[in-house]
Formats: structure tokens, sequence, C-alpha cells
């Protein structure tokens, strides 16, 4: 792969290379793309985020004053640790047409397409812009990406649209659930659990916030309905609680993550306020780990429109998982997700991303590229 031939292909075997873990520094495939987008005269802003080792990417292609439409991708993938791996998952892999490695189809895939089609939009003489927007720590709550939305303003005309690259088989979804989650802290004292007089279990001490939360939950069911979802409701759910060193120690710390996610129209931090009272009560620390809103575009916005046009398809009622596109809307950018391969192969051993659905990414950017020229 060179700057004068880059192939799709080329371009995500060197993204996959990097080893850009959700909450590790990221400079390498940073400075990777801002090189590339270099070599071809375009610049990128590096927007360095408050932990101070990991960045946001924005670049624009065409004529940044003039209201464009943002492709949009997170640079950040899950671990790799699972045992189900058949080789290195940070080393592309083809077989019988399946491009193998972590994050190829969350969402390396939709970045290689987008960065393999640049050379291709800067032929185009674009009358509107073409935008890229790379975050850092999509996986762990869309972290990354409220700090380059901030920086938007100072960088280009407000948007048209914003396409969430996220996988659904290049199918547009106008809506997922906002979400927002928590980690309740318990401290306690230390001690032989046949004295329990002189200690204090940090697990009890936990027991009415999650008692709250297993109650919200069940409550939820009977709240509001959105039938796009699956569920229909908003839910809530205890992720993880870990605690004590052995059956006869009492328990000086403990700890639970709650998550809960929201349909639209419904602040997914609220959901979660019968739980931090819990805690509160019980002198339980309660810290947000994340929130994000949902999405919810509506199906005659001309960024659905446009996107029916460029893919053929009908734009799809909604999603259960999150995305980025919530916050692109808040921050008052039309949102839509769409792009290549199937959630259900995220996340997993053996994740994968086909060539023809690489392929198909680059022809619909590449046709939303033309549909600029006029």
């Amino acid at each position: 792969m060179t700057p004068q031939n880059p192939t799709p292909e080329g371009m995500l075997e060197k993204l996959v290379g990097f080893d850009s873990v959700v909450g590790r520094p990221n400079a390498p495939i940073v400075e990777f793309v801002r090189a590339w987008l270099s070599g071809f005269g375009v610049d990128a802003h590096v927007l360095p985020g408050p932990e101070g080792d990991r960045s946001n990417l924005f670049a624009s292609i065409g004529p940044a004053d003039r209201p464009g439409y943002v492709l949009s991708g997170h640079l950040d993938v899950v671990p790799a640790k699972e045992p189900g791996w058949l080789g290195d998952p940070f080393v592309l892999r083809e077989d019988a047409g399946r491009l193998i490695g972590r994050g190829a189809c969350d969402m390396k895939g939709f970045v290689a397409a987008a960065l393999s089609i640049v050379p291709e939009l800067l032929a185009m003489n674009l009358k509107v812009p073409v935008h890229l927007a790379l975050s850092y720590d999509e996986e762990a709550g869309c972290r990354g990406v409220p700090h380059l939305l901030s920086a938007l303003p100072g960088l280009c005309a407000p948007p048209a649209g914003a396409i969430i690259g996220e996988p659904s088989g290049l199918t547009p979804v106008l809506a997922h659930k906002g979400k927002s989650a928590i980690r309740l802290t318990a401290k306690g004292v230390a001690g032989h659990s046949s004295r329990p007089d002189l200690g204090a279990n940090a697990i009890h001490a936990l027991i009415p916030a999650l008692s709250a939360a297993v109650a919200q939950a069940k409550a939820l069911q009977s709240g509001p309905k959105d039938a796009r979802f699956l569920p229909p409701w908003s839910s809530l759910q205890i992720g993880t609680v870990s605690g004590g060193q052995a059956l006869n120690i009492i328990p000086e710390a403990a700890t639970a993550e709650i998550e809960a996610r929201a349909i639209a129209g419904v602040d997914p931090s609220d959901l979660l306020a019968p739980v931090v009272a819990a805690a509160e009560g019980a002198g339980i620390e309660a810290s947000f780990l994340a929130t994000y809103p949902a999405l919810a575009l509506d199906r005659g916005h001309p960024l659905a429109d446009l996107m029916a046009q460029l893919t053929g398809k009908t734009p799809q009622g909604a999603v259960s998982y999150g995305t980025e596109a919530g916050l692109f809307q808040s921050a008052g950018i039309a949102a839509i997700i769409c792009g290549p391969g199937d959630i259900d192969r995220a996340h997993k051993p053996e994740e994968y991303l086909t060539c023809d659905e690489l392929h198909a990414t680059c022809a619909l950017m590449r046709r939303l590229g033309q549909s600029l020229c006029a």
C-alpha cells in the first residue's frame, strides 16, 4: 500500500495492526492517520483529550466553510483476550473472503474505507465538504467524541449531517437507545468473620443500592415504551459486583457497576436516580462512568432521504446497541448510523468484515462524494 495506490484491504491491515485497545494511549494510530492524510495534502487536526495520552482526529476534504457531511468512526477496540482466536487478533488475516482481526468489523473497516477513498474525494473537486471524525474510547461509553464535538465550531461550518459507521449492514438506522453507567464503591472494616461485631462488611453495605437497582429494573418494564426497540422499554442491570478476599475475612471494600439503557426521549441518567439515592442513603459512593443520549432521527429528515438514496435501502427504525450518534444529535448535528458488517460479529473472537462489505462501503462513500459535486 502506498499513498499513490491505497487499497481498502491494505488500509484495514494497517489499522488492525495497531493495538488500540480502549482506555490506552492511542498516539501511534492517530499519528499514522495524520501522516497518511498529510501525504495527500490534507491537514488533520489532532485533538488531545483531557486524559493527556489519547486524542481525537478531525480532517476536512473540500471547503470546510460550508455545511458538509461527517464520516464518524472510532479508533479504539475492545480487548482481544478471548480464547477462540485462531491467530494474532492484531494481524489481519484473510480467509475465504473474510478479513479477520480485532476491530475489522467494529469499526476499523469503516475507517479504512474512509481513508482509502480520500484520493478519490480529493479528485472530485467537492462543492460541499466531507469531514473525517475519528474518536477515542468509544468502547468505554463514548468518552472521546464530546471533546471533538466541542472543538468543531473552530474547525468547520456546522455540518449538515453525520454518518456514524457502526455495523448495520450498510442499512441506515434512525434510532438507538441512550446509556448511563455508574460505579458504586463501598468501604468497610476488615476482620475475622467470627467477629462481625469488630468489622464492617462492605458487600453488605451495597445491598440497599443493589436492591434498588433490581426494583428499578422491574419497574421500567411497565414504564414508557417504544416499539422500535428490543426490548421496547428502558432497561437497567447490575453488570459487575466484586469484593472480598476470602470466605472467613470481612470484606473491607466492594464495588458494583450498573448500567441503564433508555429509549428515545428518556434521560438515561434519570433512570439511575433511585439507585444513586439508595447508595447515598447507605453512605456508598456513586460515580458516573459514562453517559450518552439516545438517537432519534425523523424518518423524513433530509439526511435520512440522502442515505436512502445512496444505499438504496429503506432506513431501519432502531437498533439496540448505542453509538456516538446521539451525542452528535445533541450537539445540533443530524446523525444516522450506517456502516458495514454485522454487530453480532463484534466483541467476539475471529471478528471479521468481508472484502465485499469493505468495497461496498467505499462505493457508498464514493456516491456520497459524487452527490456533493453538483
